[in-house]
């Protein structure tokens, strides 16, 4: 009886949910646009989308006058942040609702927006030079003359008050962990301290097992019980200084990079608007970020591209580079008829994709993470 081979199923890739920035409707026209940014978008990302646009329009010497600024006064307007990011995005502003003389006066409502507070930072930006200069002539210490000053007045002061006790015969002991939490220092705080342990601890030890002349006579007032009392006080205490340096590497904040916005990520990619020759016109590159899988076509090699991503925050992209695309599962084709092909990508679901891609007699192979001039951007999911 022959072999039955199973069939294996292709796993189904669910696309990441579009929130945000990266899910503004471009395609539904600039007043559903508009109204996604006054009910949608984070008042932060608006301030981001108009600080982007000032960085692209405007001279290194204007935008530090205008980012002097309030970052209220960049939140506020939310027209102003959706003009500006049909901007940032390099797309023609459409629109059904309103009429060209209107959609003028969005865009030079930004730029008259923009000139104000380039005006309005021109004084603050000499206050605040102003501010640094006088700063300048106050002594100020730094962060390690700080920590060194506390580190004198708190732990220091423990310790020789621990020592004194010594002196006068007096079997005290100094619990340090307890006196770093009191004092709110961390493990930065505990090297002075160590160096100052380790050399009594090294001259009761000297004394102890009689290695040093020196510090036998400087200690012979003190029985030996009393000598191992301290080196063992010493121990304590130093062992206590590794538990804290242990404690600040655990409590130690980790810096989560926050992503890029999308506008800035597709500000530099580089892509075919338009080819009149196979009739086809590229999506708005910032539909792919967040996106789960991409076609793209280069009308110079007919080469069509499939890039699929496992990745839970989708595609991003770098430059001109798609990122966290999966190596193994994206796919380029040579394609010596493309019309069929690209009619089918275009229009159908992916089994029906699947099932034509399996018809072509050219070799699959890898993807090419690289976007370039001749690449169309056909479809995203």
């Amino acid at each position: 009886m022959p072999l039955i081979k199973k069939k294996i199923k292709k796993r189904k890739i669910r696309s990441a949910p579009r929130v945000g920035l990266n899910a503004v409707p471009f395609d539904q026209g600039f007043d559903a646009t508009l109204n996604y940014f006054h009910l949608e978008i984070d008042r932060n990302d608006i301030a981001a989308v108009l600080k982007t646009y000032i960085k692209n329009n405007f001279t290194k010497s204007q935008q530090a006058l205008a980012f002097v600024n309030p970052d209220w006064k960049f939140k506020t307007y939310s027209h102003h942040g959706c003009t500006a990011y049909w901007f940032n995005t390099k797309q023609k502003i459409i629109c059904k609702r309103y009429k060209q003389d209107q959609i003028d006066g969005f865009t030079n409502g930004l730029t008259k927006y923009c000139n104000k507070l380039i005006e309005e930072g021109e004084p603050l930006l000499k206050e605040k030079k102003l501010k640094a200069v006088e700063s300048n002539n106050i002594i100020s210490l730094s962060p390690q003359q700080r920590l060194q000053n506390k580190i004198s007045d708190t732990i220091m002061q423990d310790l020789l008050n621990l020592e004194d006790e010594w002196i006068e015969n007096k079997e005290t002991s100094l619990n340090v962990y307890n006196q770093f939490k009191l004092h709110g220092l961390g493990g930065s705080a505990t090297l002075p301290v160590r160096t100052v342990i380790e050399g009594w601890l090294l001259d009761y030890e000297d004394a102890y097992h009689k290695r040093c002349e020196q510090a036998v006579e400087g200690y012979s007032h003190l029985k030996r019980p009393e000598l191992n009392r301290r080196i063992k006080e010493c121990n304590n205490m130093l062992l206590d200084l590794d538990r804290i340096k242990s404690a600040s590497k655990a409590l130690r904040k980790v810096k989560i990079k926050r992503p890029m916005s999308a506008d800035k990520q597709v500000s530099k990619i580089k892509y075919k608007k338009e080819d009149n020759d196979f009739k086809l016109v590229s999506i708005n590159p910032i539909q792919i970020i967040g996106a789960s899988l991409l076609y793209t076509f280069n009308t110079k090699y007919k080469i069509l591209t499939e890039f699929t991503t496992q990745s839970p925050t989708g595609f991003q992209i770098s430059g001109s580079t798609i990122k966290h695309f999966d190596v193994e599962n994206s796919r380029s084709i040579k394609v010596r008829k493309p019309e069929s092909i690209l009619s089918t990508v275009m229009s159908k679901t992916q089994n029906q994709i699947d099932k034509e891609w399996k018809t072509l007699t050219t070799k699959t192979t890898s993807a090419n993470a690289r976007i370039n001039n001749d690449t169309i951007l056909l479809r995203v999911k």
